[in-house]
C-alpha cells in the first residue's frame, strides 16, 4: 500500500470526502516528489497533484497514484481545487492546517466552497510510523552524516572558528553525497556550549566543552546527532556532568518501547539528572520524532501527551546546561519496536578529549 492509499483509508475518520495535502513535507510523504509548490487532493477514489509549469514535467515522471494537473499562470490553485471538489461532489475537505499560512487559508476560505476541516493529525499519525524501507533510507542519511563528522574531527583546534567548522561540515557532507543539511549545524564551544541551540560565531574554538549538533538530508530523510567533546583536559565536575548525561540517555533509551508514554520515557532520563542535582539545568525534552522533517509532531517530553507507536523514529538527547559556564548534550536516533528500540546511531559516546 502506497502513502496515497494510506491517506485515502484514513479520510473517513475525519468525516471528509477528500484530503488536501499542501505542506512540502506532507506532499513529499504522500507522493515521494519534492517541490516548493503544489497541492495533492486525495478523494475516496481518485487523487490529483496540482502544480505549475516549473514542476509539471518532473511531477509526471515521478508521481504514481495521482493524476498530475497543470495550474496555468492564468488561474489560481484555489480556483482549480474548488472546481475539482465541485466536479466530484465533495462538500467537506480535510487539510493540513499546521502547514498552511494564514494568508493561504483566507484565500481558500473565500474561494473553496467546500467546508474546510482541520485534519493535520491524519498526516501526523501516518508519518509517525516509518516502514523498514523508510528506516533504511534514514540509516543511509545517518551514516553519511557520521562519516562527515569523523572527517571533521581532526580539523578541530583552537586555531579555527566555530563558523569555519560548521561550514566545513556542510561542505564535506555535500561532497559525500548529502542533498542538504537537515538543520543549521551547531558548533559552539566554551561558555557558549551552555546554549542548547547556540549559533556558531566568528570566534575561535575555546577550551572546555564543544557541542556539535549535526544532520543531513538525503532523499528527503533527515539525520540528527549531537556529540559533546572537550578541548583540553576536563575537570572532575565536567567529567561527572558528562557521565550523568550519558547515564540519563541510557536510562531513557531503556524505557523506549511501543506503547510507552512519551512523558514516562522523559521521566526515566530526567530523574537521573534531577538526582544528580541538575534538574533545573535540563530545560528541554528527552526527544522528538525525526523523519522527513528533523522535528516532527511526536514529542518525548514532560508535557507530551503522545504514546510511542511501533515504527516511530525518535531522538534521544538529554542535556545539562550551566549558564555562562558550559553544557553537555548527547543525542542518538532510535527506531521504536514492540520489544524496545534499535539505536541507528553508530558513533562512540565516551568523552572525546582534543
Amino acid at each position: 500500500m502506497n502513502n496515497i492509499e494510506k491517506i485515502r483509508q484514513a479520510i473517513p475518520e475525519y468525516e471528509c470526502g477528500a484530503m488536501l495535502v499542501s505542506g512540502a513535507a506532507n506532499r513529499l510523504y504522500a507522493t515521494g516528489f519534492a517541490s516548493s509548490a503544489g497541492a495533492l487532493l486525495v478523494s475516496g477514489h481518485d487523487a490529483w497533484f496540482l502544480v505549475d509549469s516549473r514542476y509539471v514535467e518532473a511531477a509526471n515522471a515521478a508521481i504514481s497514484g495521482a493524476q498530475v494537473l497543470l495550474v496555468t499562470k492564468d488561474e489560481k490553485l484555489s480556483e482549480r481545487l474548488n472546481a475539482l471538489l465541485k466536479d466530484n461532489g465533495i462538500s467537506k475537505v480535510g487539510f493540513d492546517e499546521g502547514a498552511v499560512t494564514h494568508a493561504a487559508y483566507l484565500e481558500w476560505a473565500e474561494t473553496i466552497e467546500a467546508e474546510l476541516i482541520p485534519a493535520q493529525n491524519l498526516l501526523n499519525d501516518l508519518r509517525a510510523v516509518k516502514s523498514r524501507g523508510d528506516l533504511e533510507k534514514m540509516i543511509k542519511a545517518q551514516r553519511l552524516s557520521e562519516k562527515t563528522f569523523m572527517e571533521v574531527l581532526p580539523l578541530i583546534s583552537t586555531d579555527v572558528t566555530e563558523k569555519q567548522l560548521a561550514a566545513e561540515f556542510l561542505y564535506r557532507a555535500l561532497k559525500n553525497g548529502a542533498d542538504d543539511k537537515a538543520f543549521d549545524t551547531i558548533f559552539v564551544s566554551g561558555a557558549k556550549s551552555s546554549m542548547p541551540h547556540g549559533v556558531p560565531g566568528d570566534i575561535k574554538i575555546g577550551a572546555g566543552f564543544l557541542t556539535i549538533d549535526f544532520g543531513v538530508r538525503l532523499d528527503g530523510w533527515c539525520s540528527d546527532t549531537t556529540r559533546t567533546l572537550c578541548v583540553g583536559k576536563p575537570d572532575e565536575e565536567m567529567v561527572n556532568i558528562y557521565n550523568t548525561v550519558l547515564k540519563a540517555q541510557e536510562a531513557g533509551i531503556k524505557a523506549v518501547r511501543a506503547g510507552a508514554a512519551g512523558r514516562d520515557v522523559d521521566a526515566a532520563a530526567r530523574s537521573l539528572i534531577e538526582d544528580a542535582g541538575y534538574g533545573e539545568c535540563f530545560g528541554h525534552g528527552f526527544g522528538h520524532a525525526v523523519g522527513l522533517e528533523v522535528h516532527e509532531s511526536l514529542r518525548v517530553s514532560q508535557l507530551s501527551e503522545d504514546t510511542l507507536p511501533a515504527g516511530a523514529v525518535i531522538s534521544a538527547e538529554p542535556g545539562i546546561y550551566l549558564p555562562g559556564r558550559y553544557g553537555v548534550r548527547i543525542e542518538d536516533v532510535l527506531y521504536v519496536t514492540e520489544e524496545g528500540c534499535e539505536n541507528i546511531t553508530d558513533l562512540p559516546k565516551e568523552l572525546i578529549v582534543i
